[in-house]
């Protein structure tokens, strides 16, 4: 059967089109940092059976290895997929795109998905989905972004609000019948709606530590929905947004030039 894509899904293969790399190379480390407490939430350990969605490049396919778990990756970007391949040549990786996952039911003991549900346009249908595949009394544990947004988070935002710029009609938002609070409850419920039981949900809260350049070049290399906006504006826009964004990061600058940048996630879990 053929996965039914919506404009937010259609939007999302374009923005992360051939960006695997540029993704490793910066965001990527920011999304790293969850990876520990969402595999002790998923119980992964030495035999477990562990399927990782949106796995990009790959992290957490390598991290779940280091505790002796069997994994699998699956992510809906081609370029992922063979970076992560590349990097993590011990699991097995296929390209997937949610809510669809070509495997039987029940195969997995453990299903992960850091920040997967920010990338899909029915996240319900996706949770079903990872339910569906997990074993009876397995675990599905996932990490999505907070609202409000960690003030480094909405650094970026605030450079491009000050710029004059808006988020282009190509990038649509989340439907709203779709869409979920992103608070600890919120994404709670959307686990229990899904058919999860014993179901949790924590906030998680890091500074991640970057330099200036670095913050930058993942937007202006296109990562993200931010990336996408600035790549869109005229070019006296896009050097008024760089300008703001040196301005603003000065207030996130430690003693050695690097920034510290606060951000805040949320870590739910539950059981088939």
């Amino acid at each position: 059967m053929a996965v039914v894509l919506t404009a937010f899904d259609a939007s999302e293969r374009r923005i992360w089109a051939g960006r695997a790399q540029a993704y490793a190379d910066s965001f990527g480390r920011l999304c790293a940092h969850p990876v520990p407490r969402l595999l002790d939430a998923a119980r992964v350990r030495d035999g477990v059976r562990v399927l990782d969605v949106g796995t990009g490049t790959g992290t957490v396919a390598a991290a779940a290895l280091e505790r002796g778990a069997r994994v699998t990756g699956v992510d809906a970007e081609v370029s992922m997929v063979e970076l992560a391949a590349r990097a993590v040549p011990q699991a097995e990786f296929h390209l997937a795109v949610l809510p669809q996952l070509p495997f039987s039911e029940g195969l997995f003991d453990a299903v992960t998905g850091n920040f997967v549900l920010n990338h899909v346009g029915r996240p319900r249908a996706v949770l079903a989905e990872l339910r569906r595949v997990v074993r009876p009394g397995g675990r599905v544990a996932l990490t999505v972004w907070a609202s409000p947004a960690g003030a480094g988070q909405a650094l970026l935002g605030r450079a491009a609000q000050a710029a004059g710029a808006s988020r282009p009609p190509h990038l649509p938002a989340l439907a709203a019948d779709d869409d979920f609070p992103r608070t600890t409850t919120g994404l709670a419920d959307l686990l229990r709606s899904a058919g999860l039981k014993d179901v949790a949900c924590e906030p998680l809260h890091w500074d991640h530590r970057t330099t200036a350049e670095a913050w930058w070049g993942g937007a202006a290399d296109g990562i993200g929905t931010i990336g996408q906006t600035i790549l869109s504006q005229p070019e006296h826009i896009r050097a008024e947004i760089k300008r703001r964004f040196h301005l603003l990061s000065a207030e996130f600058a430690l003693p050695d030039g690097q920034l510290a940048l606060p951000h805040a996630a949320l870590l739910a879990w539950g059981r088939r």
